[in-house]
């Protein structure tokens, strides 16, 4: 499956054997160690490290569940007769097409598939740029791209990517693709990434994002048992990023939050309108309680996250 798709997930590796995620883990690692693939958050990919990228069917069928989640979350941050920026990617996708029921929108884009998603909005205005196209996830890139975006300014910047840390923050596999998208946040008040658990954790070549410059993340529930995805988000809300857990039980995008400690933030081109977004509770960690403001209480219920 590894080899006909690029990436599989786990969930979908113990539906087709017909056993348990705990066994399809066990033998995805004995796999890892013979070298025929790559353990990755919730999934396994075909073995090539920092620089290998899955095209757009592989990524498609990684954490659709989560991402559908997750574009509910987002779309609701946006309101009527805002401009934004949104990224190319698998997530950012099912965010446009959530946003083709937002009127007087007007989106600027480098993704064709975000732009086909709102071909048909009729009260939705997209702007594309410039660029040469990639084939491997359907964007613009390069300079005509990266010289589109000069002197633009918008109210948020949605983008998505391989990996997130809270040492590099956001990256991805390809130069080009974090040159443009490196351009979209500096056209952006705030910036919105959207990244699902499997990219908690996981580093790849090229910054895109600081850590320092992400205003929110939107992503879903780690798993019960993937403790380094929850320690992930625990240290980027110490580093001052607002994070929205989805839900995806029952597809209803609800989220929950952990509001950040006060800290000094890059200044970014327009001011942030921070009143605008949704305050809608506290982060809670697989199994765990909410995560409090007070520093000795997140580190508790932390590491009781761990243990359970």
């Amino acid at each position: 499956m590894v080899r006909a798709n690029g990436a599989v997930s786990l969930r979908e590796l113990a539906r087709v054997v017909q056993t348990s995620e705990v066994t399809v883990r066990r033998d995805v690692r004995a796999l890892e160690a013979e070298g025929l693939l790559d353990r990755r958050h919730g999934g396994a990919v075909l073995p090539g490290g920092f620089t290998r990228e899955s095209g757009f069917p592989q990524k498609s069928h990684l954490a659709t569940a989560e991402k559908t989640a997750i574009a509910d979350v987002a779309a609701s941050l946006v309101e009527e007769g805002e401009a934004i920026v949104v990224g190319a990617g698998t997530t950012t996708q099912e965010l446009a097409r959530r946003l083709a029921r937002v009127p007087g929108l007007t989106v600027v884009t480098n993704s064709l598939l975000v732009a086909q998603a709102l071909a048909h909005a009729n009260r939705v205005e997209v702007v594309m740029t410039g660029g040469t196209l990639r084939g491997s996830n359907y964007a613009l890139v390069g300079s005509g791209a990266e010289q589109s975006l000069q002197g633009l300014r918008v109210s948020r910047a949605f983008l998505s990517g391989s990996g997130l840390t809270a040492e590099r923050g956001l990256s991805t596999s390809n130069m080009l693709s974090a040159s443009v998208d490196r351009a979209l946040v500096q056209a952006a008040a705030e910036v919105v990434v959207l990244a699902d658990h499997t990219k908690l954790g996981t580093d790849t070549m090229f910054q895109t994002v600081p850590t320092d410059v992400i205003t929110r993340l939107v992503t879903d529930e780690p798993p019960a048992h993937d403790d380094r995805a929850a320690t992930e988000l625990q240290a980027l809300a110490d580093q001052g990023v607002q994070i929205a857990v989805a839900g995806t039980g029952q597809g209803t995008g609800a989220a929950e939050q952990l509001p950040p400690p006060p800290r000094g933030r890059r200044d970014m081109p327009l001011p942030v309108q921070r009143g605008r977004m949704p305050q809608t509770g506290q982060f809670r960690g697989p199994g765990a309680g909410g995560l409090g403001a007070d520093p000795m209480e997140r580190t508790a219920r932390v590491a009781d996250m761990r243990r359970r």
